[in-house]
C-alpha cells in the first residue's frame, strides 16, 4: 500500500489527537482570531470606569485556581455552586466575564472557554494596573462539575506563613512564587472584618496587634468605625497602581491582615519580601511567572471538560 503524506497526517491525527489540543500561547489564533483583542478592549473599558476591576479579576481567578482547577466552576450561579459558600461571597466581576463570554459567542460560538476568558481578562487587567504585561498559554476547557466545600479550604488571611507555603507547595509553587502571588495584594481590598481584632483585642489580649504600626492601628480604626460595611485598601501607600510598595509596607509594619504582616517577619518569607520591596522590576517579573504557573493548575484539556455557551451554566442545563 502506498503510503502518501495525506495518510501520514490523519495517521499523527489519530495516534495523537490530545497533543494538539494541549494549551499553549495563541491557542485561538486561527478559530477565534480576535479573541483576546475583544477580552482586551472590554476588560479596558470596565478598567476606566473602575479600576478596582483588577483586585476582582485576581480574586475570582484564584478561587477558581485552587478550588478543583482553573476550571471555571466560580463562575457557576447553580444554589450549590462554589460562588455563594464562605469567602466566594464578595468575589465580584461576574457581569464583565459575562459581557465578554457573550461577545466572544456571537463572533466564535462555542469556541473560548470561560475558563481562558478569565485568566486573560485577569492578564490585561494587571497590565492596565501597571503591573507585568505577559502571555499565557490558552486552551482550558470549562469543568463539568462544582465544589462548594472546597471554598472552605483556601488560605485565609489568618493563616501561619508554614501553611500559606504548603498550601502553595500542593500545587507545585515555591516561596518566590507564593509571596509574588500574595504582592497582588498591592491592589487588593479587605473588609474591616477580616482584620477588626488586630486593632482591638487581638488574641484576646484587649489591646491591639504589636506587630502593627501604632499610626496604623488609629487610621484603620477610624476607617473602620466610619460606615456600616468598611473595607481599605491592602497598600496604603498606591492602592490601586500594581507595584511593590506592598513589601516596603510589610516591613516597617504597615501589613493591613495578618498573614500579610507574617511574611516581612518569618524567616521562610522574610528575604524574598526584601528582595521585592527593593526591586520592583523582579517583583513584576516573578509575579508573571507565578501567574502562569497558577492558571495551569489541574486544567482541562482535549476532550476533557466542555466549552460552555454561558459561563454561568453547563451545557446541558
Amino acid at each position: 500500500m502506498k503510503i502518501t503524506n495525506f495518510s501520514i497526517l490523519l495517521l499523527v491525527f489519530f495516534i495523537f489527537p490530545i497533543t494538539f489540543a494541549q494549551p499553549r500561547v495563541g491557542f485561538y489564533n486561527n478559530s477565534c482570531p480576535n479573541a483576546e483583542t475583544i477580552i482586551q478592549t472590554l476588560v479596558s473599558d470596565e478598567f476606566e470606569s473602575d479600576p478596582t476591576i483588577t483586585a476582582a479579576l485576581l480574586r475570582m481567578h484564584f478561587h477558581d485556581c485552587f478550588v478543583g482547577g482553573c476550571d471555571g466552576s466560580i463562575l457557576l450561579n447553580s444554589t450549590d455552586s462554589e460562588r455563594f459558600v464562605g469567602p466566594n461571597l464578595s468575589v465580584r466581576g461576574f457581569e464583565l466575564i459575562d459581557e465578554i463570554k457573550a461577545e466572544l459567542e456571537a463572533q466564535c460560538p462555542s469556541n473560548v472557554s470561560c475558563a481562558d476568558i478569565m485568566a486573560l481578562a485577569t492578564r490585561d487587567s494587571v497590565a492596565l494596573s501597571g503591573g507585568p504585561s505577559y502571555n499565557i498559554p490558552t486552551g482550558r476547557r470549562d469543568g463539568l462539575r462544582t465544589n462548594a466545600n472546597g471554598v472552605f479550604n483556601l488560605i485565609g488571611p489568618t493563616a501561619s506563613v508554614a501553611a500559606f507555603l504548603s498550601f502553595f507547595g500542593d500545587k507545585d509553587m515555591n516561596t518566590l512564587d507564593a509571596v509574588a502571588l500574595l504582592g497582588a495584594h498591592t491592589v487588593g481590598v479587605g473588609s474591616c472584618d477580616l482584620f477588626q481584632d488586630r486593632l482591638v483585642n487581638f488574641n484576646g489580649t484587649g489591646l491591639p496587634d504589636p506587630s502593627m504600626d501604632s499610626d496604623l492601628v488609629a487610621n484603620l480604626t477610624t476607617i473602620c468605625e466610619a460606615s456600616e460595611n468598611p473595607s481599605t485598601g491592602l497598600d496604603r501607600s498606591t492602592p490601586l497602581t500594581f507595584d511593590n510598595a506592598f513589601f516596603g509596607q510589610i516591613r516597617v509594619r504597615r501589613g493591613v491582615l495578618q498573614l500579610d504582616q507574617r511574611l516581612a517577619t518569618d524567616e521562610a518569607t522574610s528575604s524574598v519580601v526584601a528582595q521585592y520591596a527593593a526591586d520592583n522590576d523582579l517583583f513584576k517579573r516573578q509575579f508573571a511567572i507565578a501567574m502562569v504557573k497558577m492558571g495551569a493548575v489541574d486544567v482541562f484539556t482535549g476532550e476533557d471538560g466542555e466549552i460552555r455557551t454561558n459561563c454561568w451554566a453547563f451545557n446541558n442545563n
